[in-house]
């Protein structure tokens, strides 16, 4: 069972942010405006600590998102997706003229039991 998928036409775009940048991370910080949105960055320019909830991995690209955040979006299961338009971080689709995007939908009680959420 997974916590967040992706969209295909999201993946595209993953797939063809890690040709030009190499290993990357998703982001979902849960500040303000663009800030609730994920966001992709090089590995090495995001730094986790522990306030940052490992969800899983999509596109080999590992999702995490801040414990502040997650707390509101913990009884739902995620799936990334893409529009058209600029956000206005510094995530690094931003150029391509693209943003990602969440669709969620609350977990089953199947799902609910298996990740043992309260």
């Amino acid at each position: 069972m997974k916590r967040i998928e992706i969209t295909e036409k999201a993946a595209e775009i993953v797939r063809e942010l890690k040709e030009e940048f190499g290993d990357l991370i998703f982001h979902q910080s849960g500040g303000c405006c663009d800030g609730s949105s994920p966001m992709i960055f090089q590995k090495d320019d995001m730094y986790l600590d522990e306030s940052d909830v490992f969800l899983g991995i999509i596109e080999n690209v590992p999702f995490y998102m801040n414990q502040d955040q997650y707390e509101y979006w913990k009884h739902t299961h995620l799936t990334i997706d893409i529009t058209k338009g600029r956000g206005a971080s510094f995530s690094l689709e931003i150029p391509l003229g693209v943003r990602f995007i969440i669709h969620s939908r609350l977990l089953t009680k199947k799902e609910t039991d298996f990740f043992n959420i309260k």
